[in-house]
């Protein structure tokens, strides 16, 4: 999946990330964003699934950087999606500030969604800060449950069905 370069707008491509240096780039997407940018601690920011999940990144042509996003399933996925098997869980999406507005935030979740059809997944489950709820309703997403606190920040459940 890619983006193309348009009146100053820099192309860039979407894709899992299958090497050690690809997984650094998304966590260091995911520190700016998260830990910069929102004062996530750094500790809740990383976890014990981070490992195991499907991990997409955004990069420019040039190499830098733009986003990314995870993907977890099976046991990983179960505290989020009420244990159903047939559901993933997207979650961690991340863009930067510069690219914001181009389009990054929309292919992430489309890379994400393919890597969930992928897997046979049925439907993805997020957990959408609110500020964000406009953003994933644009792309099929319904929210779903009360409003909770994460990381200090208000937070609600979300599922598309794929």
């Amino acid at each position: 999946m890619s983006g193309r370069a348009t009146d100053g707008i820099p192309a860039y491509s979407v894709r899992v990330a299958e090497d050690p240096a690809e997984r650094e780039a998304c966590f260091a997407v995911r520190k700016e964003v998260f830990v910069g940018e929102q004062g996530v601690p750094e500790d809740l920011e990383y976890d014990e699934h981070d490992a195991d999940a499907v991990h997409v990144l955004a990069v420019r042509e040039d190499g830098l950087p733009l986003g990314t996003g995870r993907l977890l399933s099976g046991a990983a996925a179960a505290p989020r999606t009420g244990g159903d098997p047939s559901v993933g869980s997207l979650g961690r999406l991340a863009v930067t500030r510069e690219a914001r507005g181009l389009g990054v935030g929309v292919a992430l979740v489309r890379a994400i969604e393919e890597a969930a059809r992928a897997r046979g997944l049925a439907a993805v489950d997020l957990h959408a800060q609110t500020q964000a709820l406009g953003f994933y309703e644009r792309l099929g997403y319904v929210a779903y449950g009360p409003q909770d606190m994460e990381a200090g920040i208000p937070h609600r459940s979300m599922r598309r069905s794929l």
